[in-house]
C-alpha cells in the first residue's frame, strides 16, 4: 500500500543526516583498522546528494533503510538506483553484460563481475555498520551474517565475491570482530608484499 503520509520534515532530515554520519563513522573506523584509509573517508558520500538525501529524509524511520520504504511506496527506489551506480562496495555495481551469445553461461546477458578484494572488505564493513546502526544495543556479531543469509541473491553476485564475503561474515559471527579484522589485515599485508616484490623485479 502506498505510504501517502510520507513527507519531509526538519526533524526527519536532521535524524537522517545524523544516521548517515553515524554509519559513515563506523565504516571509517573499520576501514582504517584494516588500512583502507581512502575508502573509509569516501564511503557513501553520494548519500548527501539531493536524489539520495531527500528520499532518506522523506522516508526516514530510524530502524531500517529509507530505500526500502521508498520501494514499497513507488515500486522502486530511485535513491538506491543512484547509490548502487556510484559506490563500488555494492556488488550490484559490478554487473555487466556479454555481447556475444556464445559467451553466455545463462539465458540472461547480464552477468556479475568479480569485485576487487578491497571493495569486498568495504562491503563487509558496510554491513557491520548498517547492522550496528539499525540494531543499536541489541547488535551482535551474528547480525550481519543473519541479515545477509536471509536475503541472498546468488544470481547477482560473482561466486568469488560471494565466497569471500561469506568467509568474512562467518568469521565475524564465529570468532568476533577482532579476529576478522586481524585476518583481513594479514591478508592485505601479504598482497601488498606480493605487489612490492613484483615491482622490484
Amino acid at each position: 500500500m502506498p505510504r501517502k503520509t510520507a513527507h519531509i520534515s526538519l526533524d526527519k532530515a536532521i535524524s537522517h543526516f545524523r544516521t548517515i554520519g553515524h554509519h559513515r563513522a563506523l565504516v571509517l573506523r573499520g576501514c582504517f583498522a584494516v588500512g583502507l584509509y581512502r575508502q573509509g573517508l569516501l564511503h557513501d558520500l553520494s548519500k548527501y546528494s539531493p536524489v539520495e538525501f531527500l528520499v532518506g529524509a522523506k522516508y526516514y524511520q530510524g530502524t531500517r533503510s529509507p530505500n526500502n520504504a521508498e520501494r514499497e511506496d513507488k515500486g522502486y527506489s530511485a535513491a538506491w538506483l543512484h547509490h548502487k551506480g556510484r559506490n563500488m562496495h555494492h556488488y550490484e555495481y559490478w554487473m555487466d553484460y556479454v555481447s556475444r551469445p556464445q559467451d553466455r553461461a545463462t539465458e540472461s546477458p547480464v552477468i556479475p563481475v568479480r569485485m576487487p578484494g578491497r571493495f569486498v572488505v568495504e562491503m563487509f564493513m558496510d554491513r557491520i555498520a548498517a547492522s550496528k546502526t539499525y540494531r543499536g544495543d541489541a547488535y551482535t556479531d551474528a547480525d550481519p551474517w543473519n541479515y545477509y543469509s536471509s536475503g541472498k541473491a546468488d544470481a547477482l553476485i560473482h561466486p568469488d565475491t560471494r565466497a569471500l564475503l561469506e568467509e568474512l561474515l562467518k568469521m565475524l559471527r564465529d570468532e568476533g570482530e577482532a579476529a576478522a579484522f586481524a585476518h583481513i589485515r594479514a591478508h592485505m599485508s601479504k598482497k601488498r608484499g606480493h605487489r612490492r616484490r613484483a615491482a622490484d623485479r
